[in-house]
């Protein structure tokens, strides 16, 4: 399914350059990397009958393999994600695993309510979306932070993370970011961390830094993996 999508989305961003030419190209080229990272995320996401027959969902199969465990070790979860429709997949699986929740997202009315059930031990796990819940909060009761699906300005996810570092925290905090090997996932957190620019464009501009790609860059993110 990835690759279905990935060579999709590669010839439409090509013939859209092709036409307009790579500066008004910016929304087709956000829709396509938007596309992939939801299919990296859980096939669900996109409203595509061909994703919804696919079963396989390496990301939320290795999410329900961890949480059971952690939650057994006595861990405190915090897992973010860009997508509330994920959190809402991932809601189904603790359901069905009874373990318990809560989460914080745009739609959340009573941030304090939820926020003192997880600070005070009522529940292990708390889902949050990143917009909603990335910074302003402090959740010191966490000693474990989940990023099921990385966001490209590092500052953001950073912001997300150190909730769980404030004044307050007594307990080591361990991070997790799930990453889908052999994607533009993979792609994006090597450029990130090679160079220093494309990070730095990151933090200033948000999404508008799609537009300081370079043709080529683009090309790697959208490419065939060959390794």
């Amino acid at each position: 399914l990835y690759e279905t999508v990935r060579s999709a989305m590669d010839i439409r961003v090509r013939d859209e350059i092709a036409t307009k030419g790579f500066n008004r190209s910016q929304i087709v080229i956000l829709d396509a990397l938007l596309k992939l990272r939801q299919v990296c995320c859980d096939p669900r996401l996109l409203k595509l009958d061909t994703a919804q027959k696919v079963k396989e969902r390496a990301k939320l199969d290795q999410l329900m393999d961890m949480l059971p465990e952690l939650v057994e070790e006595g861990r405190k979860v915090l897992v973010f994600s860009q997508f509330t429709s994920m959190l809402t997949l991932i809601a189904d699986e603790l359901v069905k695993a009874k373990i318990d929740f809560v989460p914080l997202t745009g739609n959340t009315t009573d941030h304090e309510s939820v926020i003192k059930q997880f600070q005070e031990g009522a529940v292990p796990v708390f889902l949050i979306s990143l917009k909603a819940g990335g910074g302003g909060l402090n959740r010191t009761a966490a000693d474990t932070v989940i990023h099921f699906d990385p966001w490209w300005n590092p500052a953001v996810e950073n912001q997300a993370t150190d909730r769980a570092f404030r004044i307050g925290q007594k307990r080591h905090v361990t991070v997790f970011r799930f990453i889908t090997r052999g994607t533009f996932e993979e792609r994006i957190n090597s450029m990130l961390l090679e160079k220093r620019d494309l990070a730095d464009l990151t933090v200033n501009q948000g999404e508008k830094w799609i537009g300081d790609l370079s043709n080529r860059e683009l090309k790697e993110l959208l490419a065939l993996d060959r390794g």
